[in-house]
């Protein structure tokens, strides 16, 4: 699988990534750094410590990350499960996190799918 089926299958959004990079091999070595960036297992165990403040700044991460690379679907989510934390509050993420960890398992897959 090359670069742009990727983004196609983990509907993100090559096009704006490839306009600001404007280069695959740097893209790709950017998307498989993803995997190991520990932004979404610290979001995990902060919301599994019911520890706002790590969880958000963990979210606030991953949203950077997922915007910076044109994660489109991804990024929906962690945007809103952000946005909930900054407001210091817990409800309504344990639905929004079991999108989020679909999505990013989803996301991860297709990455290791890359020729």
């Amino acid at each position: 699988m090359d670069i742009k089926e990727c983004y196609e299958a983990m509907h993100g959004d090559y096009e704006d990534i490839f306009s600001r990079l404007r280069n695959n091999a740097l893209i790709i070595k950017l998307v498989k750094k993803f995997e190991s960036d520990q932004s979404y297992a610290e979001l995990k165990q902060g919301l599994a410590d019911k520890d706002v403040e790590k969880a958000f700044r963990a979210a606030h991460t991953l949203k950077g990350i997922c915007l910076n690379l044109g994660f489109s679907q991804l990024t929906e989510d962690v945007v809103n499960i952000t946005e909930i934390l900054r407001a210091g509050k817990l409800e309504g993420t344990d639905e929004l996190f079991s999108k989020i960890q679909t999505t990013y398992e989803n996301t991860v897959a297709e990455i290791k799918k890359l020729d």
